[in-house]
C-alpha cells in the first residue's frame, strides 16, 4: 500500500493528497469525489502524513499502515455509520490486538475505519510503497585514486 503524500488535516474531515506547494502553504486535494483543492498554512494548521501516524499500543505504538494491512486481510469490516462501540472495539481487537484500549478511543477507531474506506477505493491502495533512496555504499579506498610516484 502506497500512502506517500496522503495527509490528514486537523479540523477537516476525510483525507487529502499533497499536490504542491506555493507561497501561502501546501496545496492539498481531497480524496473524495469532489476533488476539492485547499491551501493550508503550516503555521496555523496541523497536518499528519498517514504513513507516520501511530496508534497507542500496550508495549509499543502500532503503525497505521500496518493496521490497514490487517484490515485488508479481514472479511467482515464493520460499517462505521451506525456501529456501536462494542462492535468496533471487538473488531479492532482482531486487527490491532496490541493496541492500548484505555488510550485508543471509539472516535479513533471510527476515524481509522473511515479512512480505510476512503483509501481502499484508490489505485494507490494496491501499489507497493516506493523503496527508500539508499546511497551507494563504496568499500573503503574504492573512491581513492592511486597515487602516482
Amino acid at each position: 500500500m502506497n500512502l506517500k503524500g496522503i495527509i490528514s488535516v486537523s479540523g477537516k474531515p476525510g483525507l487529502f493528497k499533497l499536490v504542491g506547494q506555493n507561497k501561502a502553504g501546501f496545496v492539498l486535494e481531497s480524496l473524495d469525489a469532489q476533488k476539492l483543492k485547499i491551501v493550508v498554512n503550516m503555521s496555523t494548521t496541523k497536518m499528519a502524513s498517514i504513513e507516520d501516524i501511530t496508534v497507542f499500543g500496550e508495549e509499543e505504538d502500532l503503525r497505521l499502515p500496518d493496521i490497514f494491512e490487517a484490515i485488508k486481510l479481514t472479511d467482515n469490516i464493520p460499517v462505521v455509520k451506525g456501529s456501536d462501540e462494542k462492535t468496533l472495539r471487538a473488531y479492532f481487537r482482531t486487527v490491532a490486538p496490541a493496541h492500548d484500549e484505555t488510550k485508543v478511543y471509539f472516535s479513533d477507531m471510527k476515524k481509522i475505519l473511515t479512512w480505510y474506506g476512503i483509501l481502499k477505493e484508490l489505485p494507490l491502495f494496491e501499489e507497493e510503497p516506493p523503496l527508500p533512496v539508499e546511497q551507494k555504499e563504496t568499500a573503503p579506498g574504492e573512491d581513492e585514486k592511486p597515487v602516482e610516484k
